[in-house]
């Protein structure tokens, strides 16, 4: 667990959402700078949270009334987009944070939501933990007092560095799923990280025990029930929000290296081109091999992106919809919001492999860290299997279903 600098150290006072993308960006930049090293070492990521919240970046959804930065989701996924072509874990780590931090909006009142949202922001939190449908419930047994959480969870993101986590868990006899919000703090909570996966080194994921770790009223935020009726439209938005971090992220991963090889193309030209007697003549690449291959990618991610911004034009205007969203409008909504992930997903596995190909033998090498790119597309997407999102999009496309209330990792 991290702890909040105090306030006059954060950038928590910049409002202007013209600002945001510009502080990604040098956070990005300052991130690239040293990512293949931080990769390789492997090590808690507690310095790389300590400068997020010093960009004011935690705080960035929260609403400027209730101390925060006052940005939207529009914001929000082009920040995370930004920060993942430089650092593919710590945009995990962010883009886990927003849609976490924001979940007491879709399943709570208003009133506990932003109480929830001033603690976060005056404390600087850093949210882990998740919510995914397919997780086992933790058990929540009512006390005198409050509650008593215990069970085991397998997955949750930043469980090594989080301020604030949010978890799924069922009272007996109902077994009803909540949203459950705890303070890692407490000695009944184990949270042991998985620095054992092949990618997303950084981003601190990994089981959670809970032995009778106290949970009051107010921190129980809502119902996660997939049953007809259980949930509001814009409750259902909680899944096409969480689909697009992402989409966000892949697109992210797979444009930083990109770019990634594109310098590395003008800067060593190819040792095989056969149209050229001198093939180490200085001047734009020119094998016809490469540049078909920078096409091919570079249409993959253009094309998936445009899905990405109309997916997220669509999810904006369901949320500014609010309760007068209609059930038709949210299965829409979610349905272009996992065709977008299905997209991003797809380009972003592309992408990772073959751009590799362009680079050829130089691209082994370990200190350029271009492999790390792939990893952490890899282990993003064996969690969110692209198959199915597709079966959700073909159902929609044939039988007009509605997609399941299916909360992701």
């Amino acid at each position: 667990m991290t702890t909040a600098p105090p306030a006059d150290k954060t950038v928590a006072a910049v409002t202007g959402r013209s600002d945001w993308p510009h502080i990604a960006r040098e956070l990005a930049d300052d991130l690239a700078t040293d990512a293949v090293e931080r990769e390789q070492a492997g090590k808690p990521p507690l310095d790389e949270v300590a400068r997020l919240r010093e960009s004011g970046l935690l705080t960035l959804l929260v609403p400027a009334a209730h101390g925060g930065g006052g940005a939207d989701w529009r914001t929000a996924y082009t920040v995370v987009r930004t920060v993942a072509a430089a650092d593919g874990a710590v945009a995990h780590l962010l883009g886990s944070h927003y849609f976490l931090s924001c979940c007491a909006r879709f399943f709570t009142g208003p009133a506990r939501a932003a109480r929830v949202e001033r603690a976060s922001a005056a404390g600087q939190w850093y949210w882990g933990g998740g919510i995914a449908s397919h997780e086992p419930p933790l058990m929540l047994t009512p006390t005198t007092d409050g509650y008593l959480l215990d069970g085991h969870q397998r997955y949750g993101s930043g469980v090594g560095v989080a301020d604030r986590l949010l978890v799924r868990a069922a009272v007996p006899g109902t077994g009803e799923p909540l949203a459950v919000l705890v303070d890692p703090a407490h000695p009944g909570l184990m949270s042991s990280s998985g620095g054992d996966t092949f990618g997303q080194r950084l981003s601190a994921a990994g089981s959670i025990g809970f032995d009778s770790v106290p949970v009051t009223a107010d921190d129980v935020l809502g119902s996660l029930s997939p049953d007809d009726g259980a949930l509001s439209p814009f409750a259902g938005l909680a899944v096409p929000t969480s689909r697009l971090v992402s989409a966000q992220f892949c697109l992210g991963v797979a444009e930083g290296l990109l770019g990634e090889v594109r310098e590395h193309g003008r800067a060593v030209h190819s040792p095989w081109q056969p149209f050229s007697p001198h093939p180490w003549t200085e001047g734009p690449p020119q094998d016809p091999y490469v540049l078909t291959a920078y096409g091919e990618l570079a249409v993959s991610a253009r094309a998936a992106s445009a899905l990405a911004d109309q997916a997220v034009t669509a999810l904006t205007h369901g949320l500014a919809r609010g309760d007068d969203l209609d059930d038709e409008e949210c299965a829409e909504i979610a349905v272009l919001a996992s065709a977008a992930e299905a997209a991003a997903a797809r380009a972003a596995q592309e992408i990772t492999a073959r751009a590799l190909d362009a680079v050829g033998a130089h691209a082994a090498f370990a200190r350029h860290g271009l492999d790390r790119f792939w990893r952490d597309t890899r282990t993003h997407t064996l969690r969110e299997p692209v198959a199915h999102r597709l079966r959700e999009v073909g159902d929609y496309f044939l039988n007009g279903a509605h997609p399941p209330f299916t909360l992701p990792a």
